[in-house]
Parts: structure tokens; C-alpha cells; sequence
């Protein structure tokens, strides 16, 4: 078995199984304080293993498949059941459903809290280039990146968009080099001036601190940070599409994938945490997971949460529900179709892995 396989398949224990657990546990919560019965809480996906107890109406199981959890609520989709959700009013059942996604979102908020309180990793120089803006700059080996053009410089990627978005332009960097705090200017190379095949437009390589400098920030900061970090990943994910259009992203960057992929992308930031000795990086990305399974679970897609929640919505507007038969053969189809979808993203994350 691979290292990069080994990696993928703890980070999904680790980081995917219970964030799916949450947003199971955001159901359930949401239930219970509607009044709506659970019938079953289930630690996995079925079979079932064992029956752990029962209380309150409702059976704890642990089950087979090892993939968080799942709630089933009595009469799901049948408004004949009594205390179930599909006869709830349309206020309860708006927040059982969208009590998945909300969990989600606030699992990332204090996972982003806590890993903006221990600090994200300082960017140093690695090296610097002969005859490079850098070297013209004064820049050198371990000076370790604060900010720049005024923005903190965050990671790696940060300090690259910027560079590459200032071609030819003039940049202050602020960097601290050996306890000394210094302002160097540099700029940054046009298309053709240098080989982009072996170097960057300033000419320097980029590495997590071999000090270990962090970027830390008090508890309000932190919380205020982790709220804008969530938010401009629901928003960047809104401008997918367009931004696929016009170019900025490519097709490649922009393709979705399953829990394969994932657990791939998991099993990354878990190495990188490893091998660099910090946590930030597995924090980030386990942050980023939660906030995108919220977020697809909000999508109005027939079977998924926000489906169901088109239909209560629809509900409104009309005055009347849709037949339930209806309704549930629509969710029917619907997850048959993102079955099959999933077999064939499972299928191109194997046979193209995204590392």
C-alpha cells in the first residue's frame, strides 16, 4: 500500500467520518427540539452491527459501513405518522433540514477559530535566485514573509496570487530577519523575462518556517477571521461556474469530486501537517471540507437537504403540499441519479487522482 494511500485512508477516519457525523448530530439535535421523533441514530452506515441501547423512543446503533452517522426520523416522507418529520409544520421541518448544514458550518467556524489561535505557519525563504528581482531586492535565505503589499501573508499561495497579480509593479515586502523587522521592495518579472518552467517571477523558493514562527492572533481576531474564512468559501464556491467561464480557474481545478478525492485532498494536509509539525494545515482543510459538505447539502438537488427543502418552500408559496408520493418519487430518482454520479467521481478519482 502507498504512502500517499495510507494517508488518504486515515484522513478520512480522522477528518471526513466525523464531520459527517456532525451534520448527522445537527439532525438529530434540530428533532429532538422540534419534537420530532427519531426512530434510529446510527454511529456508520447500515448494516447494522449491533443495537449499542435504546432511549426515548429511539434506537443507538453502530453499523458496518464506516462513514459517520445517520438519522432516521419516523414518517421521513409520510405526514400520516405521528410526531414524524413529514407531518411536522413547515417551520420545524425547515430547521431539522437545514440543522445538517448550519452544524457543518459552525463545526468549521471553531475548527478555523482554534487553528487561527495556535497560529498558521510563517512563509520563509527557502532560497533565494542569482540575478533575480529578490536578489536585486535584498531578500535573503530565511527572511521570513510578514506581509505583503500590505496583506498578511497568510501561506504560500497568498504571497504567489499577489506576486502574480503585480507583474511589473513595484511590491513592499515585510519580512523578519532575525528578530529584525525590514521593508524590501521588489518587482516582480514580466511574461518572457524569466523561465517559468524553473522559476517564479521573483526568483525564490517558499517553505513553511524551519523556526517555527507562527502567525498567531488573540481569541476576537481569531473568531472574526474564522467567520470570513467560512464565508468567502461559500462565496468562492457561488463563483465556480463563473469563473470557469472566463477563464480564471480551470477545468481540472473546478471538478468535483467524491469521497475519494476528498480523503485525497485530506490525506495531504494531514502529511503536510506531519512532516512540517503543525497542525494548521489538517485544521484548514478539515475547516474547508465541513464548510462544502454544509453547503452541498443546501443545494436545492432532489434527495439532499436543500431538495426537501425546495419542496417545504414550494409548500409555502402554494398554500398546499405536494402529494407525498410524488414528492418521494422525485427524491427516488434523485438519488439514484447522484448514486450513479458518485460511482463514476469515485471512479475518475482513482483512475486520476487529484494529487
Amino acid at each position: 500500500m502507498s504512502s500517499s494511500l495510507l494517508w488518504s485512508v486515515g484522513a478520512f477516519f480522522i477528518v471526513l467520518t466525523p464531520i459527517i457525523l456532525v451534520h448527522e448530530l445537527g439532525h438529530f439535535v434540530a428533532a429532538r427540539l422540534a419534537n420530532i421523533r427519531v426512530e434510529e441514530f446510527g454511529l456508520g452506515f447500515p448494516p447494522r452491527a449491533l443495537k449499542l441501547f435504546e432511549r426515548h423512543g429511539t434506537i443507538y446503533s453502530l453499523n458496518w459501513i464506516p462513514l459517520g452517522g445517520f438519522v432516521r426520523p419516523a414518517g421521513e416522507d409520510d405526514p400520516t405518522v405521528p410526531g414524524g418529520l413529514a407531518g411536522a409544520s413547515k417551520r420545524a421541518r425547515l430547521l431539522v433540514l437545514s440543522a445538517g448544514a448550519i452544524a457543518n458550518f459552525l463545526l468549521a467556524m471553531l475548527i478555523f477559530w482554534f487553528a487561527y489561535m495556535i497560529g498558521s505557519p510563517a512563509v520563509e525563504i527557502s532560497q533565494v535566485n542569482p540575478n533575480s528581482p529578490a536578489e536585486a531586492a535584498g531578500i535573503q535565505s530565511g527572511d521570513i514573509i510578514l506581509a505583503i503589499d500590505g496583506i498578511r501573508a497568510e501561506n504560500s499561495s497568498t504571497i504567489i496570487a499577489i506576486v502574480n497579480d503585480n507583474l511589473g509593479r513595484e511590491l513592499p515586502i515585510l519580512v523578519n530577519r532575525q528578530g529584525e523587522e525590514l521593508v524590501l521592495h521588489v518587482v516582480p518579472r514580466l511574461p518572457g523575462e524569466f523561465d517559468a518552467a524553473v522559476e517564479g517571477p521573483i526568483g525564490v523558493g517558499l517553505r513553511f518556517s524551519s523556526q517555527g514562527d507562527r502567525l498567531t492572533r488573540g481569541p476576537v481576531e481569531a473568531a472574526r477571521e474564522a467567520a470570513t474564512s467560512v464565508w468567502e468559501i461559500v462565496f468562492l464556491t457561488v463563483r465556480v461556474p463563473a469563473m470557469l467561464v472566463s477563464g480564471e480557474i480551470t477545468p481540472q481545478e473546478a471538478r468535483p469530486v467524491s469521497v475519494v478525492g476528498i480523503s485525497q485532498i485530506a490525506g495531504e494536509a494531514a502529511e503536510t501537517s506531519v512532516n512540517n509539525n503543525t497542525l494548521f494545515p489538517i485544521l484548514n482543510m478539515a475547516a474547508f471540507i465541513s464548510v462544502a459538505l454544509g453547503f452541498t447539502n443546501l443545494l436545492p438537488i432532489p434527495a439532499l437537504d436543500g431538495g426537501r427543502i425546495l419542496f417545504v418552500l414550494i409548500e409555502a408559496v402554494r398554500g398546499r403540499r405536494i402529494e407525498p408520493e410524488r414528492e418521494g418519487m422525485v427524491h427516488v430518482v434523485g438519488m439514484l441519479v447522484l448514486l450513479g454520479l458518485m460511482v463514476l467521481l469515485i471512479v475518475q478519482d482513482i483512475i486520476n487522482p487529484i494529487f
